[in-house]
């Protein structure tokens, strides 16, 4: 059978441009609102100048320190690197857009927003480098309700479910009062979108009318398979299939993203029930570091893309404004900072000893694990015997 021709809304080429689509910021900075976007506008209008700057320093300084780490993979620091270039608006935006009380679910390359909410970079540093099975405590108030990174596709979505079910059952949410009411907002991907789990996931949010938000970013490839592959029809109709509100957003557009996601999660926590946003965006680096996108991507494609780049997008827009020279420096200042930082730290973690394979593998001792250990302690001495 001959598959149906590739629409503009599903080839990995073009951002979706169907209607309903939010978008505030063109691809050339200008303020120009596409018509699902006016309901958004008077929440648009109560950022400040210094909130406006603030969602381009979050991109600008985590772009910084993903180059950063990714060069620090290459140079044999970390095992594997999650590159989240590209994607800084969808994650900036949405993350801004979170209560304090809310609690966050991502993926594995949602570097921004665990930075937004007070984990160490570092931390994500010793997970990629096998330190650490976990990274931080997501119930450490200084992380501000982040949950630990999920490398198992879709997963993540099924622990967020659940943990808005919690919600619900205690009373956590639909009360009325905006201060307390808690919400839950889950990340993942295009690729992550097949699996059965966040299908699973969907069905007990929707029973349940968890305070939810899945928030998919749609950044064109599933490693190296395109969207328009993995579905016919635009992701953001799946949610709707299941009862929820979904809403396709310009991924790119850091405002965009924040407006949609503030009303989502304002709603989701008032008691509406769950809501599903599609963030239109694109991976410009590589799936990871083990990966090679131009075997399957196109340099042309790639160009089309750049030209779209939330960062730079933002910065044109803020330059209209009368954003002055001395901000840009300064975040390029802060962005520097950070990204040296995390070189000097990283290079200062170390390795493991090797007790720590044996130690934690069962909560009591073991005659067999002992004896393994024992084994293996010999036989590194040996090596420093023959050396000597």
């Amino acid at each position: 059978m001959t598959p149906p021709e590739e629409s503009e809304t599903t080839s990995p080429l073009v951002p979706p441009d169907a209607d309903g689509l939010v978008r505030v910021l063109s691809a050339d900075g200008s303020f120009d609102p596409t018509p699902a976007a006016e309901p958004y506008l008077d929440l648009i209008a109560s950022l400040t100048d210094a909130d406006l700057e603030e969602l381009y320093r979050d991109m600008a300084v985590i772009r910084a320190f993903d180059v950063q780490a990714t060069n620090l993979q290459r140079q044999g620091q970390l095992a594997l690197w999650p590159p989240s270039f590209g994607q800084e608006a969808a994650q900036v935006g949405s993350a801004r857009a979170a209560r304090p009380q809310d609690h966050l679910f991502p993926s594995y390359r949602e570097h921004v927003v665990t930075r937004i909410r007070g984990v160490d970079p570092i931390d994500i540093i010793r997970l990629m480098r096998g330190l650490t099975h976990g990274g931080w405590n997501p119930f450490d108030p200084k992380n501000g309700n982040t949950h630990i990174y999920t490398l198992v596709l879709g997963a993540q979505t099924l622990h967020a479910t659940g943990f808005g079910m919690g919600l619900v059952l205690d009373g956590r949410c639909g009360t009325g009062d905006p201060e307390r009411d808690e919400a839950v907002i889950v990340y993942y991907g295009d690729g992550a979108s097949s699996q059965g789990d966040v299908h699973e996931a969907m069905v007990f949010a929707a029973s349940y009318r968890t305070p939810e938000v899945f928030f998919l970013q749609n950044n064109q490839w599933a490693i190296s398979v395109p969207v328009a592959t993995q579905s016919p029809a635009p992701l953001y109709r799946r949610g709707a299939g299941y009862g929820m509100p979904s809403i396709p957003v310009d991924g790119n557009d850091v405002i965009a993203s924040w407006a949609v996601t503030r009303t989502a999660l304002e709603e989701a926590r008032a008691g509406a029930g769950p809501r599903a946003i599609e963030a239109m965006t694109y991976r410009m680096g590589a799936h990871t570091t083990s990966d090679d996108p131009t075997k399957y991507r196109t340099s042309a494609e790639e160009e089309a893309w750049a030209r779209r780049d939330p960062i730079v997008r933002m910065r044109t827009y803020l330059e209209g404004r009368g954003a002055s020279s001395a901000f840009f420096a300064d975040v390029d200042a802060e962005a520097a900072a950070v990204a040296d930082d995390v070189r000097v730290r990283t290079n200062e973690l170390g390795g493991l000893g090797t007790d720590v394979m044996f130690d934690h593998v069962y909560s009591e001792q073991h005659p067999l694990i002992d004896a393994q250990k024992a084994w293996f302690t010999g036989y590194e001495a040996s090596f420093e015997e023959g050396a000597s």
